[in-house]
């Protein structure tokens, strides 16, 4: 275990990368201030504040981007409670959950548990029962999500006045879709959207990706 001193980085901290990244972002973002917490998250996930995901959590609460459809987590804040090391208490060894979205997608980065590629980005859509492989790292991921690509990426999941939606939610909340929007029935403008929190959505998929995963074998 490396102690808080050796993780704060003062030479090289990845908080100057994101705020280059942010200086030159095509999509509008909102960078939370840190919590009180930062030090102690920091400290349990061990990672180096030199990288932007070290810098996330120690410099940030987290960051909110396109209207607050994107949220990438940090040490926590109240438009985003939810901070690194408790929202991947138990799985970590599979992947770590950094960002999620509006429609209950999910980015993890590689632990072992989602294929061979350990430490890149994978994506666990609304529309899919699968994780999908994006075949790049945190930093490549954060700033793709802040180029005009974010919009290309979200065509299909998104509907009328969206950003208006998206702003007024909460960001550990998502929309829920039923018809589920994997299956034949769902569609983003045919299913029923409504609240829920992001805990939920990701427990509830879990629960039914497992069932699935058990009728077929």
């Amino acid at each position: 275990m490396k102690t808080l001193e050796e993780l704060i980085n003062k030479e090289e901290p990845g908080i100057i990368l994101i705020k280059e990244f942010l200086e030159s972002a095509k999509n509008s973002w909102e960078l939370l201030p840190p919590s009180d917490q930062n030090e102690t998250v920091l400290e349990k996930m061990q990672i180096t504040t030199r990288s932007p995901m070290g810098a996330m959590i120690y410099d940030t609460g987290g960051l909110l981007i396109d209207y607050g459809w994107l949220r990438f987590i940090g040490s926590g804040h109240p438009k985003l409670s939810r901070n690194l090391s408790s929202w991947n208490e138990g799985r970590a060894n599979e992947f770590c959950l950094v960002a999620d979205d509006a429609v209950g997608g999910f980015f993890a980065i590689n632990g072992g548990g989602l294929g061979d590629d350990l430490g890149m980005i994978y994506y666990w859509a609304p529309d899919t029962a699968e994780w999908e492989a994006l075949e790049i790292g945190y930093t490549d991921f954060l700033q793709w999500s802040l180029s005009e690509q974010l919009a290309d990426f979200y065509q299909a999941l998104r509907w009328d006045n969206w950003q208006k939606d998206t702003a007024d939610l909460n960001g550990d909340d998502c929309f829920s879709f039923y018809p589920f929007l994997w299956t034949d029935q769902g569609s983003i403008e045919g299913s029923t959207r409504k609240v829920l929190p992001v805990k939920e959505e990701f427990d509830l998929r879990l629960d039914i990706s497992r069932q699935l995963f058990e009728a077929n074998t």
